[in-house]
Order: structure tokens, then C-alpha cells, then sequence
């Protein structure tokens, strides 16, 4: 963040309310470069406060939206589940969120205040089958998916979900909770024909059928364990990808987050795993971007 790029020109300094959890890496990290550019230090609106219809802001202020995580009270507020380990209430979650940040941007206009991001984008951006339907539309490479953009199709179990990588001929495919994050609910399925099906994830099913996150990838091995699975995350919304190939470095499944800014890519980082999925608290690593 620089002074002359954020203060337009010349024009009065700018003032930063950020509404996040106090404690959150993300709100700390905005904190320092707004220190680091020689800014007025940025105000925290905790989560906490917006849930609870108390947050407020003050004519000037630019106001930035930041993640909710990390923080186990607003997680419940919003999921509306006392277990944070627990995989459902993610369509919870997003309507509430959603409904939040409506909120946060209505009383930031009435004060006089500019939110950052807008409301209609950041709910594209927290659900994954709109985000792919954006993506897909603006021309940028996407695996192929059944359940793209607002027409694409409803997954209402794992019956649908078996019918559509039929369909599709998509033997390998990711199934993912529309509205979920860090892999959570997310399985990496495949098929050989019927009744032979197989998948890894990282959720647990308990003999009650609840779903927990594990920090253990695990497989499922036939379809009636695959479907249990599918059917109880199908109710918070399921999206579906092709599942393509993973490069690979010194042996592991390795894929590459790029930040782009402006259209020009500013960071890069290098994930591998023994798994599909290449999440650092799932067991995967950094890998070396020089090797790519």
C-alpha cells in the first residue's frame, strides 16, 4: 500500500475502518501496511459488533470488508453450529454473511462512509458456482462444470451427483460445498463404472451421520459410503469441477495460488501433497516456485 496511490493524488489522507476479527492474521497484516505507507492507523469493526447490529462508521471512512474467520463465536453466529469442527451450516453461513455485509454497506453510505468491495461482488465471490459462471464468462480458464453460473444445475444429492459425471462424462471430479473454504466438504471422486466408486476427503462421518473436518485425508471405498457422505453436504449446496491432472514436483501432486493485481500476477506460491488436495493443514507443503 502506498500513500500516493491511496490518498488520490494530493487529496486529504485516507482513514481506514476494517471490519474483521481483532485477533485474524489478515486484519493484522491490513493493520501494519496501513502503518507501513505513514497512514492513520485503520479502526477494527469486529465481526462481533456487526453480527450484534452494533457496528458504526464515520463520514470519510474507507471501510474494507475482511474475512470472519478465526473467530469461534462469530463462526456460531453465523453457521449457527456450536462445534466449529463440524462441516454443515456453510449455506448458513453465507446468507448470513451476505445478509452482513449488506448491512455493513448500508450503514457505511448513510454515514457518509466508502465500502471497498461491493456487496453484490463479494457474494459472487463466496460461492463457488457463481464465481466459476464469472470466470467462465470473462474467458478465463476454468475446469469444466456442470453446475456453473445461476442456470447451472441443482445437486440435490448424490443420485444427481452420479447422474451429472455420467452425463458429463467426468469419470474424476471434485465436489465441493458451494460455499465452503480451507477444503472443507470438498471430495475428489472417482468412478470405473457403476458401483465402483471412490473418494477422498477429509470429511469424517460419525455413526449418527454427523460430518467433521479431519486434518486426515481419508478414502472412501464404495458408493454407499461415498453417497452418505454427499447426501448429507448436498442441503448447503454442492458444485461440482472436472477433476484435471495436478502438475508435480519431486514426486507430489503440486498446484500454484497466484495473486493478480491489476492483471499482473504480484505473488505466487507452490502447494504439493500426497493427496489431491494441497491445503498446508492437510498435510501438504511449500514447493519450490523456481522449480515450476
Amino acid at each position: 500500500m502506498s500513500r500516493s496511490a491511496s490518498s488520490g493524488g494530493g487529496g486529504p489522507e485516507p482513514r481506514f475502518a476494517v471490519v474483521g476479527n481483532p485477533d485474524n492474521r489478515r486484519v493484522a497484516f491490513f493493520e501494519e501496511a496501513v502503518r507501513s505507507a505513514g497512514l492513520p492507523a485503520a479502526r477494527v469493526v469486529p465481526w462481533l459488533q456487526v453480527l450484534r447490529g452494533e457496528a458504526a462508521f464515520a463520514p470519510g471512512e474507507c471501510v474494507r470488508i475482511d474475512s470472519p474467520g478465526e473467530d469461534a463465536e462469530v463462526d456460531r453466529l453465523l453457521r449457527g453450529v456450536d462445534d466449529p469442527t463440524r462441516v454443515e451450516g456453510s449455506a448458513r453461513w453465507y446468507a448470513r454473511f451476505t445478509a452482513a455485509v449488506e448491512a455493513v454497506a448500508g450503514a457505511a453510505s448513510a454515514a457518509g462512509a466508502e465500502v471497498l468491495g461491493s456487496p453484490a461482488d463479494i457474494a459472487v465471490l463466496f460461492d463457488k458456482r457463481l464465481c466459476h459462471g464469472l470466470l467462465d464468462r470473462a474467458g478465463v480458464p476454468v475446469p469444466a462444470s456442470p453446475t456453473s453460473g445461476p442456470a447451472g444445475a441443482p445437486v440435490r444429492g448424490w443420485s444427481d451427483v452420479r447422474e451429472l459425471l455420467r452425463e458429463h462424462r467426468m469419470p474424476r471430479a471434485f465436489v465441493k460445498l458451494a460455499h465452503g473454504s480451507s477444503a472443507s466438504g470438498v471430495l475428489a471422486v472417482e468412478s470405473a463404472g457403476p458401483g465402483r466408486v471412490r473418494a477422498s476427503t477429509s470429511v469424517e462421518r460419525d455413526p449418527s451421520g454427523r460430518l467433521f473436518n479431519s486434518l486426515r485425508v481419508r478414502r472412501y471405498t464404495s458408493e454407499r459410503e461415498v453417497g452418505a457422505v454427499v447426501d448429507a453436504l448436498a442441503p448447503d449446496g454442492l458444485h461440482i469441477e472436472r477433476w484435471l491432472p495436478k502438475a508435480s514436483q519431486r514426486g507430489r501432486a503440486a498446484d500454484l495460488r497466484i495473486v493478480v493485481v491489476g492483471g499482473r500476477a504480484t505473488h505466487a506460491v507452490v502447494r504439493t501433497s500426497t493427496s489431491p488436495m494441497t491445503n498446508l493443514h492437510l498435510g501438504g507443503a511449500r514447493g519450490d516456485l523456481d522449480e515450476v
